[in-house]
């Protein structure tokens, strides 16, 4: 036993040496591997600055001169190799070009190789968009988003396999709550009458319609698809601040004639209201509303823009305007001043277009200036027809960095402010609100209306049932797919009656996804819709209903003693007959 023990005890040993003898080889291996990989990341960091500063003017001076010297020196013993002097030659062109320019550092310190970085950069937003990119991230619409629009605008396959992509345990997830009996409302409650109590030509329209966009922002082809769609599907099309072109009129779509600062198509010499040219274009058949533009989600307070290369001949003729200059609006209106002036302007419009609804614009900015027009519309008696809510994530053609991306109230608390606002002066039911901004599903239209809009407006997700491909080159001229260009080279690739059919298959779908969604909570119609419908995730353990999240104020509380507290102040300093405000009051 003493032996068995000895023996047990020898190797318990011999396998302890062996095990340490195996663990210090590793930590050695270890080791030098560790210093291996650091002196080669030491490396690696520094050898691509270190190539990249080697590059200068006297290495591509000395480069030139080898290559000049090579292409001679061969050409004297094979003559044919003096053609290896054409690239040699347009090398040190651009070379020395780029050494004398002074408009950019990098290609006068690296020249040939700094163009590299400005074709990096020229192609980033193409590389982003096709390989980088989430299929929900929003730069502005997501590729999910893009993708539903083209799939129902082709009348292809529209649905999803295996669940959803959505991270619904994410703060910011919303969604319906459905019902245990489910139904089926009939496709007539899709529409909404505007303009019933003043108009004695009210205006029955689409829950869902294409929002403004001017002929000179988008080509012509764009604008006869647009129009010949809003006709096959019976929805209105807005026709931006830009006037009513002969494009818009052809297919007789139904139109929203929208005016702006700029007053094209009813504009003196001087660039103000003209009367009598606006009653002569809105007597037209096809024009069902005007719109009073007082501001865009995209740019407001600002005016619109229309850059000079858009400007063509026909473009000036129907504005008024110089060909090739331009075009930017007037940020305000001279055709009326403050609250109880815009109420006159439009119940003069109203009566000027033969009895059509007729109402306004705007991106909510200072929220006292609507309680204003709130106000003096209780004082006069006068009101709109209906009401336009734009939000600040608003499309445009073009515009200031700063205003597009910090001015201007989200189209959400835009819209629950005017619906509060209304209700508290009791005035909601006389005036209808409609929605527009980023709006592409049926489920987005179900939110809109759940939070207190009456209708909804798209521009952009129309743009893509146009074939539109978000290259983000609106502004340039340079559209690739012609929606958004006046180049008739690039006009020409857009077929109107293919895409007219897409606008129209757009519509139907998405009008048909809303009222399944209302369906599916149980209601009868999309009017049913309310806050309490809709829920939406606050933290990773918390969700509530767009009810408590935007509560609802008491019908006619403004007026009373119990108004509401986020209210009362604002209430207090807006007055009747001015937008100006007593800043101290604040």
């Amino acid at each position: 036993m003493d032996g068995l023990s000895s023996l047990h005890g020898l190797l318990a040993l011999s396998h302890s040496r062996y095990t340490l003898l195996v663990m210090s080889r590793d930590k050695t291996k270890l080791s030098r591997r560790q210093q291996r990989l650091k002196r080669w990341d030491r490396r690696g960091r520094a050898r691509v600055p270190d190539f990249l500063e080697s590059w200068n003017r006297r290495t591509f001076f000395t480069l030139a001169i080898l290559l000049i010297t090579l292409v001679v020196g061969l050409s004297l013993l094979w003559w044919p190799a003096i053609f290896f002097g054409i690239p040699v030659v347009m090398f040190t062109i651009v070379g020395v070009r780029d050494i004398r320019q002074s408009r950019h550092a990098i290609l006068r310190n690296y020249p040939l190789l700094g163009h590299f970085r400005f074709f990096a950069e020229s192609i980033r937003p193409e590389l982003r968009q096709y390989f980088v990119e989430s299929d929900w991230e929003e730069n502005p619409f997501s590729r999910e988003m893009r993708s539903i629009v083209y799939q129902r605008a082709k009348n292809v396959l529209d649905t999803v396999p295996f669940g959803t992509k959505r991270l619904v345990e994410q703060v910011g997830y919303e969604w319906i709550a459905h019902s245990l009996e489910p139904k089926h409302p009939n496709r007539e409650v899709a529409r909404i009458v505007i303009g019933e109590k003043r108009c004695s030509q009210p205006y029955s329209s689409s829950l869902f319609n294409i929002s403004a966009m001017s002929f000179g922002s988008l080509s012509y082809k764009a604008i006869l698809a647009l129009n010949r769609g809003a006709a096959l599907t019976g929805c209105s099309h807005n026709t931006g601040e830009g006037g009513v072109s002969p494009y818009h009129l052809k297919h007789g779509g139904d139109l929203v004639w929208q005016i702006g600062t700029g007053y094209f198509g009813c504009r003196t010499n001087e660039g103000g209201f003209d009367r009598e040219k606006f009653v002569a274009q809105s007597n037209a058949a096809s024009i069902k509303m005007i719109e009073v533009k007082l501001s865009q989600g995209a740019k407001p307070a600002h005016g619109g823009i229309l850059p000079g290369e858009k400007v063509s001949q026909e473009i000036a003729d129907i504005r008024g305007v110089e060909v090739g200059v331009t075009v930017a609006s007037p940020p305000a209106h001279r055709a009326f001043k403050g609250p109880r002036g815009l109420l006159e302007f439009v119940t003069e419009l109203r009566e000027l277009s033969g009895g059509k609804p007729v109402g306004f614009k705007l991106c909510v900015g200072q929220r006292p200036q609507f309680l204003a027009i709130v106000k003096a519309m209780l004082d006069s008696g006068l009101a709109p027809d209906f009401i336009t809510i734009d939000g600040g994530e608003g499309g445009t053609g073009a515009a200031p960095i700063e205003f597009s991306n910090s001015v201007g109230m989200p189209l959400v608390n835009g819209l629950t402010f005017v619906h509060n606002a209304l209700i508290g002066a009791g005035l909601r039911e006389e005036i209808r609100l409609i929605s527009a901004g980023k709006i592409a599903t049926g489920f987005h239209i179900a939110r809109q209306l759940a939070l207190g809009a009456d209708l909804c407006n798209s521009a952009r997700s129309m743009m893509f049932a146009l074939g539109c491909i978000q290259a983000l080159k609106c502004n340039t001229n340079k559209c690739p797919v012609g929606v958004a260009t006046q180049d008739h080279s690039l006009t020409k690739g857009l077929i109107v009656s293919d895409k007219a059919i897409r606008v129209a298959n757009y519509h139907d779908k998405t009008v048909d996804a809303l009222l399944e969604l209302v369906g599916a909570a149980g209601l009868d119609s999309p009017a049913d819709l309310r806050p309490y419908h809709v829920f939406r995730r606050i933290s990773p353990n918390q969700v509530e209903h767009l009810g408590n999240i935007f509560p609802t104020i008491a019908p006619s509380s403004l007026l009373g003693p119990d108004c509401p507290e986020s209210y009362r102040n604002e209430w207090a300093i807006a007055q009747a007959n001015t937008f100006d405000l007593n800043q101290n009051a604040f």
